[in-house]
């Protein structure tokens, strides 16, 4: 079991630490997109440079490497177990019900280590973006429903109010609420539910300077 955390940790947040809007920039505008704006390497930023194409393309990838990691790990702990994500060989319902659930935690650890990774990149001395995009994807493929209600929430937010922080902020501190409200019972035990809750803060922590401007009242509005 430690060597199967052990890859899907190392796996996941080598993933997560693939830095695409600094490399779509520099490879199709020969720019350092961490000079432009904000400094972060994420989609809105990248958009700053002028490129609402290199954006779309940076929140895309972005998405795709946190659902890739939640993905591999969902793959490789359903071969550990025999096959599938629940081994069909199993007959015990019970014994069912914890390999499930040592599944899904291995999931929500690879979302946590993918958004890590990207939050500090170890290509660009650990400083990257703020992980939303990369959260998405990770847990549109462990807990979809709640995914979506919490986008919903987002475009909500940002709609009445024109500030993406702060879309990005309140969803992300619903989220876990939204994961153990419509997720089924073996993805909301407390360990999960901890590592959920933990890339939500990290999410939040990262959007602190936003915070600042939100309270002080200079945070720029999307247009």
């Amino acid at each position: 079991m430690t060597k199967l955390i052990v890859i899907v940790v190392a796996v996941s947040y080598l993933l997560g630490s693939i830095p695409f809007g600094y490399l779509l920039v520099r490879i199709f505008r020969g720019q350092d997109v961490r000079e432009t704006g904000s400094g972060n390497i994420g989609a809105t930023n990248v958009a700053r440079t002028g490129s609402k194409g290199l954006a779309i393309a940076t929140l895309l990838f972005d998405a795709l490497k946190g659902y890739g990691a939640v993905a591999f790990a969902l793959w490789l702990a359903g071969s550990w177990h025999g096959g599938g994500a629940v081994s069909a060989s199993i007959s015990n319902q019970a014994q069912q019900t914890i390999d499930s659930r040592t599944v899904f935690l291995l999931a929500a650890l690879a979302a946590f280590c993918a958004i890590l990774g990207h939050v500090f990149t170890v290509w660009l001395r650990f400083k990257g973006g703020k992980g939303v995009a990369t959260a998405v994807g990770a847990f549109a493929a462990l807990a979809p429903r709640a995914i979506v209600v919490a986008l919903v929430l987002f475009v909500i937010v940002v709609a009445l109010t024109r500030y993406v922080s702060l879309g990005s902020t309140v969803a992300a501190a619903a989220f876990p609420v939204f994961v153990w409200w419509l997720s089924p019972a073996e993805r909301i035990t407390p360990p999960i539910l901890l590592l959920i809750a933990a890339s939500s803060l990290l999410i939040i922590v990262r959007h602190k300077d936003n915070i600042r401007r939100l309270l002080a009242g200079t945070e720029n509005r999307w247009r």
